[in-house]
């Protein structure tokens, strides 16, 4: 579908839904079942466009995985004994598929390329193959393989001591993987602590893996138990229907089954700080993934300040998190974001220019931007640009605009939240 048009009228969002699984933990569970020798079942998958590119992936690599839904059953021999992929590693417009795997490929035995869409040929990957290069992994690739397509020959690989200079999940788990095969004990140092599904689902597959003050420790060569992966739901994906909830009078939504890693909720932090009416029932507290029910309420919402230590927290909530700030009363200021400008789009200023179609009094900055509020909003065409963050945010703002929102490339939400506007259109009551 190329476009649609998005006309709701105004009337308050009601109802319980379980948002899809989470789509960090999702690619990992294919990932590490992928590595480990044996049967590795997954529930709770997010069947979404980027992680069925990594399915599609480990299938080339030789690991037997079978999808009922969001069920998944793998059967892999092992990175040990992996094929050489007969065809390129495709990894669409998935980063996370696309640096997690080069960190997983550089300590195999297998020679493969791995390239992706338009989008992804423009991100910088560079920040994970310099680190795998001083690891002594063979990779090439355009400009130095700073950009793919990147090949990548896999061999033995030396232990590395690393200082993250940005706080990044995809960068930090690269490295992990890679250090999983290298020869002796690597070291991480994080300046500011990115999300940590990765080093909790080692400790799930049986590896010791260290984590303290920001400093992760890992000794190469251990070996990984197939288990059961218990997907929760992303809250990522739950971020857009609690703004919207927050935003729309009289609403009253109830999310269940979201993930509540503490490394992930920078979004109950910025609706704490905002005002917002909401509680969170913890359900589960096991040493892998938390997760709980939130319940959240329309509320009087005020402008607030988001950076620092909090954005790694919620980098792919700013969309929804700058539309909310339009509805408040006063100034939200949004810093130390450069991250937005390499994701599937330049997301500074996408949300800029987008929300300023509809009338936000918003202004870019070069770490993040500045919002005036709150702002009577009207419809308008607005483009996706192919960012599903940017496509759900735009949904959204069509339940508190004056006339329609005509939104271009709608489909790309299929990219992490296939039931959007399924489960829009319920808490609607249609």
């Amino acid at each position: 579908m190329d476009k649609m048009t998005l006309n709701y009228p105004r009337a308050p969002l009601r109802g319980t839904i379980s948002v899809p699984g989470d789509k960090s933990i999702s690619h990992r569970a294919v990932m590490f079942g992928g590595i480990a020798k044996g049967r590795t079942t997954v529930s709770g998958f997010l069947p979404g466009e980027d992680c069925l590119r990594t399915i599609e992936c480990f299938r080339l690599l030789g690991a037997d995985i079978s999808r009922n839904g969001t069920e998944l059953v793998i059967e892999s021999p092992g990175i040990d004994g992996w094929q050489e992929p007969a065809d390129i590693l495709y990894t669409g417009n998935s980063g996370t598929t696309t640096r997690l795997m080069l960190g997983i490929l550089a300590g195999s035995r297998v020679h493969s390329v791995i390239a992706g869409d338009e989008s992804i040929a423009k991100r910088p990957m560079k920040r994970v193959t310099g680190p795998l290069k001083q690891m002594e992994a063979d990779i090439r690739g355009r400009e130095g393989a700073q950009y793919t397509p990147i090949s990548v020959l896999g061999g033995p690989l030396s232990p590395i001591d690393y200082e993250m200079p940005v706080a990044s999940a995809q960068v930090k788990s690269a490295i992990l993987f890679a250090a999983m095969r290298a020869g002796g004990t690597s070291v991480i140092r994080e300046k500011e602590v990115s999300r940590d599904h990765t080093e909790r689902m080692m400790r799930n597959f049986g590896m010791d893996v260290q984590s303290e003050d920001g400093v992760i420790t890992l000794r190469g060569g251990q070996e990984l138990t197939p288990v059961h992966v218990d997907v929760p739901g992303d809250i990522s994906s739950a971020a857009f229907f609690l703004a919207a909830s927050a935003m729309v009078p009289d609403s009253e939504v109830v999310l269940k089954n979201v993930g509540l890693n503490p490394t992930r909720t920078g979004m109950i932090d910025v609706l704490k700080a905002m005002g917002a009416d909401f509680e969170v029932d913890v359900t589960d507290t096991d040493d892998s993934e938390r997760r709980g029910a939130v319940t959240i309420r329309s509320s009087s919402l005020k402008g607030t300040e988001i950076g620092g230590d909090l954005i790694p927290r919620l980098i792919d909530e700013i969309p929804v998190i700058a539309l909310l700030a339009t509805q408040a009363e006063g100034t939200t200021v949004i810093r130390d974001a450069e991250e937005l400008r390499v994701k599937e789009t330049d997301r500074i200023a996408a949300v800029a220019e987008e929300l300023g179609k509809l009338g936000a009094d918003i202004s870019p900055t070069a770490d993040g931007m500045v919002i005036h509020g709150p702002t009577k909003l009207s419809g308008a065409a607005l483009d996706s640009r192919g960012d599903h963050r940017i496509g759900m945010m735009a949904g959204i703002a069509a339940l508190v605009t004056d006339g329609p929102v005509e939104l271009q490339d709608p489909g790309c939400i299929a990219i992490s939240y296939p039931e959007f506007f399924g489960h829009l259109d319920s808490l609607r009551g249609e």
